[in-house]
């Protein structure tokens, strides 16, 4: 075709141009369609990032119409939980790389904080210039929730919502890491409930777990805030003591999370308490420890605190440590000298300081050893205790007692004797079927002859349990005693609801009564709580004739000590109990009427007033005794009780005189020794230790024509 010139039309260009354009709009067309429809929310800046457009998706997701997001900053939308520095790394990236994509919390219109996956892409046109900024997101707040979730079930014990040990090892490494950096101390404490398993087995899985809540609850309060306290498994917790000063920062504390673990706690109307046993272990140390180590230290430093006798902490040590490693060698040493028969029970004597008689013996294990040796229980015991090896002890020490009972009874020898049953032992399900059968093979043993002592911390562990026991085997004739009775916490509980009838007085109180008012007191308490509950009690560490003579005044009359008798082998004890004979003083005393109380606790009173002046010689920072004669406890008691008591001043005068010789010369003992005259001092205290003497003879001999 020509055109009117006659040149020709030139159509592919036009057709060229055409297409083009045609091409332009379906991309176009099709762009848009996107734009409109697309899931992910589609936002369209200039330049400088001002929003030109934005899709449906947008408007959906965060709540704002198009017309009210157009020309703003999409920083509208921020949450305030990203710092500068996090957009400051953003724009830097996308200005590098013209790109950024990655996680960020923003805000919707109505204020409620949403996750997003976002990607944010540079426009240019042809000359490289930028043009805009196309960014596009997606919700993903359910996925991060559901994240959080599985991170949850991963990280913390569903029970307490406690860190587990997996989230615990974590924030120990990173404690340590910080530790290191900024020259700090941390603390690792491995805590085990005393008496758990106890509560679970008697009152069901319900129960054990409400007191779990309960006692991590009360732990978490205890600590500080930035304390981690994390739930091991079972009755285990550990905690990470963080920024601390030194370890003693650490120890300040343990006795207030002791005091969290044992306070009663009511549960399904159930009063219970428990205990808690801690072991701590600090870093930094000398030698390089990881976060694993750390944790097996503090659990070994638990372990000694259960054997010192649990409700205590125990601070871990490298010495320590040795010895716990030693412990498996040791328990292979005493299957071995199970296996060999070679273990022997030493007999203590136990008798009636009044009557004279011989009523029968402690049965006591004892290890020979090859070169003549023995080895003494508190050197293998406490290594066995808790492990299976300690009830196959109990039952050979039993074996023995009922064999040597047996023996006596063929003689004609009306003894008894009492074996000690460990708390592993006691707690054991088949404790009384495995009594039984030990009888049995015994028949001609008169159960009553066998008396089995129970220590009063292993009886608090769970009356209830072994209130049962010993009804059972007091069914069967058996006699049970109440060991270091005094030393446990609930004495009055106990003696409630523990039918034993006998009470074994610790010898802490027995040893010191003679110059400790306080034990003093509790002696006279014990014998008279014995009474009001139809008990009999005996006493433990009876070393001297004094001894014997005071308990005997309070009405106690059975005991036991070094000065009756040591343990002694079976032939040994034969030929002590033919030959003993107890000391005249004992012989027929009656217990002194109570009106005489204040008399035997003055005599202690002046003991401790004379140990206090001599304790101030030595450089003890004891508090010095008063050294007016009419301030002295023994003074007090002289010029007031004493006079109403015991009207006739013939027996007073003398005391009165020697106590006055007293306090004449002390102040003038104490005045040589702050001069330094060494010599001095060595004469005139033995001046002041005869006056003393004399005035103890007579009051002595005052207290014994009152008792008979």
């Amino acid at each position: 075709m020509l055109a009117d010139d006659g040149m020709p039309i030139r159509w592919v260009g036009v057709c060229a141009d055409v297409t083009e354009t045609r091409r332009n709009e379906e991309q176009l067309r099709l762009a848009g369609t996107v734009f409109e429809h697309a899931h992910e929310a589609i936002i369209i800046t200039d330049a400088d990032a001002n929003i030109i457009d934005a899709n449906d998706a947008f408007t959906a997701i965060t709540g704002y119409r198009r017309q009210e997001a157009l020309g703003r900053n999409p920083s509208f939308l921020s949450s305030g939980r990203h710092n500068e520095a996090f957009y400051a790394r953003m724009w830097q990236q996308l200005k590098t790389h013209h790109h950024w994509q990655g996680e960020i919390w923003n805000r919707r219109k109505n204020g409620e904080v949403y996750a997003e996956m976002l990607a944010i892409s540079e426009v240019r046109d042809d000359a490289g210039r930028l043009q805009n900024y196309v960014a596009l997101f997606s919700d993903i707040t359910q996925l991060k929730e559901h994240q959080h979730e599985l991170e949850h079930i991963a990280y913390y014990d569903p029970l307490t919502q406690l860190p587990n040990r997996l989230l615990f090892a974590d924030r120990l490494q990173q404690a340590m890491a910080q530790a290191k950096r900024y020259d700090r101390v941390l603390a690792v404490i491995y805590l085990d409930l005393d008496g758990f398993k106890e509560v679970n087995d008697g009152y069901g899985h319900d129960i054990g777990d409400r007191l779990l809540i309960e006692v991590a609850d009360r732990l978490r309060q205890t600590l500080r805030q930035g304390d981690t306290l994390a739930r091991l498994g079972g009755d285990e917790f550990a905690v990470v003591m963080s920024d601390l000063d030194d370890g003693v920062s650490c120890v300040d504390l343990l006795p207030r999370l002791l005091s969290a673990a044992a306070q009663p706690m009511r549960v399904s109307n159930r009063s219970l308490q428990i205990s808690a046993s801690l072991g701590v272990t600090l870093f930094p140390q000398q030698d390089d420890v990881d976060a694993d180590q750390m944790l097996r230290q503090a659990d070994q430093a638990m372990y000694q605190a259960k054997l010192a006798g649990k409700n205590r902490y125990h601070l871990f040590d490298a010495e320590q440590d040795r010895n716990i490693r030693g412990q498996v060698e040791i328990i292979d040493q005493v299957t071995r000298a199970l296996d060999g028969d070679e273990f022997e029970l030493y007999y203590q004597p136990k008798v009636n300081m009044r009557s004279g008689r011989v009523v029968g013996a402690e049965a006591l294990i004892r290890w020979p050893l090859a070169h003549g040796g023995v080895r003494l229980p508190a050197e293998f015991l406490p290594f066995v205790e808790n492990h299976p090896l300690a009830i196959r002890l109990d039952e050979w020490v039993l074996d023995q007692a009922l064999k040597q009972l047996a023996a006596w009874e063929r003689a004609g020898k009306d003894y008894s004797v009492s074996v000690n049953v460990s708390a592993y032992q006691l707690q054991q399900a088949h404790f009384v079927d495995r009594l039984q059968d030990q009888l049995q093979r015994h028949p001609d043993v008169n159960p009553g002859s066998l008396v089995i002592e129970i220590l009063e911390t292993t009886a608090l562990m769970d009356l209830a349990r072994v209130s049962s026991v010993i009804h059972a085997g007091q069914k069967m004739g058996v006699k049970f005693a109440l060991d270091d009775f005094g030393t446990g916490y609930s004495s009055l509980n106990y003696l409630k609801n523990l039918p034993a009838k006998q009470l074994k007085i610790d010898r802490s109180f027995v040893r010191d009564m003679l110059d400790d008012r306080d034990d003093l007191a509790i002696l006279e308490g014990i014998m008279g709580l014995a009474t009001a509950f139809g008990r009999t009690a005996i006493a433990e560490g009876v070393e001297t004739v004094e001894h014997g003579e005071m308990l005997l005044l309070l009405g106690c009359e059975l005991a036991q000590g070094f000065g009756i008798g040591r343990p002694m082998p079976i032939g040994q004890f034969a030929r002590w109990a033919d030959a003993w004979q107890p000391d005249p003083l004992w012989r027929n005393r009656e217990p002194m009427l109570r009106d005489d109380l204040p008399l035997m606790f003055a005599i202690v009173e002046h003991r401790a007033w004379m140990k206090a002046i001599e304790s101030q010689l030595n450089g003890n920072r004891q508090m010095l005794p008063p050294l007016d004669e009419r301030q002295c406890k023994f003074g007090q008691w002289l010029n007031s009780d004493a006079r109403r008591r015991y009207p006739e001043m013939g027996a007073l005068q003398p005391i009165a005189g020697l106590h006055h010789e007293i306090h004449d010369t002390a102040p003038r003992l104490l005045a040589l020794h702050r001069q330094g005259d060494t010599h001095g001092t060595e004469v005139v205290l033995d001046e002041l230790r005869g006056i003393s003497a004399r005035m103890q003879r007579k009051l002595q001999a005052l207290l014994r024509q009152q008792s008979g």
